[in-house]
């Protein structure tokens, strides 16, 4: 069976070349991340890598936390350089259902209950992502949802313990990542549509 560490560090390093030029972009002004959805983001994501761990999914939970670590990074850099800062009562709803997964998983003593709450929240949290990649496909990046397609499926392979609470975040977001990278692609004129 092969070295799981492996698969964790290669999730890791996928991880890290799709953040940063996001990163480089967000710290020259060039994009402007929305500071609730990135912290919505890095909450849910912290949420999982906990009960991952707690469900022994071992150093597969290792690129997830860095996952969180990155989205609370992108958060604080929208904050400092006034990113996106327009909540709307929608937001609100998110954030209070991804904090909501932590008192749910307390009282059920199940971190199975708090995955299911913040992958429902992350996959709904896609829906505005591909109404506007359909629209405007020319301002998603294919390479950007590739990339995070790719580090899914390693983090998939590095867990060390299969369930559904190990597994359930990662297939879903690299499912829908996935999603919004098929509309980007079939939306764009043919000769521009993997740029």
């Amino acid at each position: 069976m092969p070295d799981k560490a492996i698969f964790a560090t290669i999730a890791i390093l996928i991880g890290s070349i799709s953040f940063l030029p996001y990163i480089w972009s967000a710290l020259k002004g060039k994009v402007r991340p929305h500071v609730l959805s990135w912290s919505i983001w890095g909450l849910t994501t912290t949420i999982v890598f906990l009960a991952q761990r707690t469900a022994g999914a071992g150093v597969g939970a290792r690129p997830v936390g860095l996952a969180a670590l990155m989205a609370f990074l992108i958060a604080i850099i929208a904050f400092i350089k006034r990113g996106e800062i327009r909540i709307t009562p929608t937001d609100w709803l998110f954030f209070v259902l991804a904090l909501g997964a932590l008192p749910l998983w307390h009282v059920t003593d199940n971190p199975l209950w708090a995955v299911l709450l913040v992958t429902a929240v992350d996959i709904l949290g896609f829906g505005p992502t591909i109404r506007k990649a359909y629209y405007q496909p020319q301002t998603e990046s294919v390479l950007f949802f590739s990339l995070i397609v790719l580090r899914n499926v390693f983090v998939l392979l590095a867990l060390e313990q299969y369930s559904f609470t190990t597994a359930l975040f990662p297939a879903a977001i690299g499912t829908m990542a996935l999603v919004v990278t098929a509309t980007v692609i079939s939306q764009r004129p043919s000769g521009a549509r993997f740029s």
